[in-house]
């Protein structure tokens, strides 16, 4: 027998007045209303109702179980209500990755807005180049540039990540601006030195540029190669050459004049950006807000 059943039987029993009307509210039948109280009766082993032919009435002991019963079964509604209530407000620590850059410059100013519109959610943020295993290692969720290998991850594309050529007026009064794509073979170009194979690897050797012309590629050379780009923007600063830089690192330095963007006909490959997590955590009201502000604020343009 399930007790709170029974009880919820019993309680139907008492304000509806019969058996009959207590089978229409619980969707059942007359004969199982009878059995659930039987069962009840003998559990508890006093009566509860004085029955006639005509008529029921409750017991002393029914008067009393029943007022009871009201107290249980409205505190298992509430203690529901209030399960259902952590179900649907996102709660707990959220454990994300993204790319060292992009977090530092887009995501990390944006979370504020995202704490703000749900405070009982912590943020336990990661920033690494280093493809985190969102499973084994516990991650709800992870921004991920280039392109995706095929997984069981849900992947929500996101505003592709930009790159601008630039350099700072320093470099630029000692040696000039490059006049054409070819020209960049003649300067010092400064480069991300990418981990052995990766797909960007390439770019320590070659620049790869869309334009009047189409796609064009120029071998280029330079004295520094460096595995940050905040650092790689520090070098670009000081003079030592022409760099391509995440448009979100140098967006300020561009507005001021620190850095010159150079060759403004001319485009860079831009790396395609997902947001990504398991599709069985997605069930989790926290992930879920997560999931919705993020595409919100970055959702690529279709």
């Amino acid at each position: 027998m399930d007790l709170f059943q029974a009880m919820g039987v019993f309680v139907q029993v008492v304000e509806g007045g019969s058996m009959t009307a207590a089978a229409d509210a619980c969707g059942m039948s007359t004969t199982m209303v009878g059995n659930h109280l039987r069962a009840l009766e003998q559990r508890l082993g006093v009566s509860l109702l004085r029955r006639t032919t005509r008529r029921q009435s409750l017991t002393e002991f029914g008067s009393a179980y029943y007022q009871r019963c009201l107290d249980i079964l409205g505190q298992v509604s509430a203690a529901e209500q209030l399960a259902e209530e952590v179900q649907a407000v996102p709660h707990g620590t959220l454990r994300i990755s993204a790319p060292p850059t992009f977090g530092a410059e887009c995501l990390m100013p944006c979370l504020a807005d995202y704490l703000n519109e749900n405070p009982a959610v912590k943020l336990d943020v990661v920033l690494t180049d280093r493809l985190v295993d969102l499973v084994e290692e516990g991650f709800d969720a992870a921004i991920r540039l280039g392109t995706l290998e095929n997984s069981s991850l849900i992947a929500r594309p996101l505003q592709d990540y930009g790159l601008t050529l630039c350099a700072a007026p320093a470099y630029l009064a000692g040696r000039g601006a490059p006049v054409d794509v070819q020209a960049l073979a003649e300067h010092d170009c400064l480069a991300f030195a990418y981990p052995a194979g990766t797909e960007w690897r390439w770019t320590q050797k070659h620049w790869r540029l869309s334009g009047p012309e189409g796609e064009v590629s120029v071998e280029v050379s330079g004295r520094i190669a460096v595995n940050s780009a905040p650092a790689l923007k520090r070098a670009a600063l000081s003079g030592l050459g022409i760099a391509m830089l995440p448009d979100a690192l140098v967006r300020e330095e561009l507005a001021s004049g620190r850095l010159v963007p150079l060759l403004p006909d001319w485009h860079l490959p831009v790396r395609p950006m997902h947001l990504v997590y398991p599709q069985e955590r997605y069930r989790s009201p926290k992930l879920r807000s997560f999931v919705a502000f993020v595409v919100g604020a970055m959702a690529k343009d279709l």
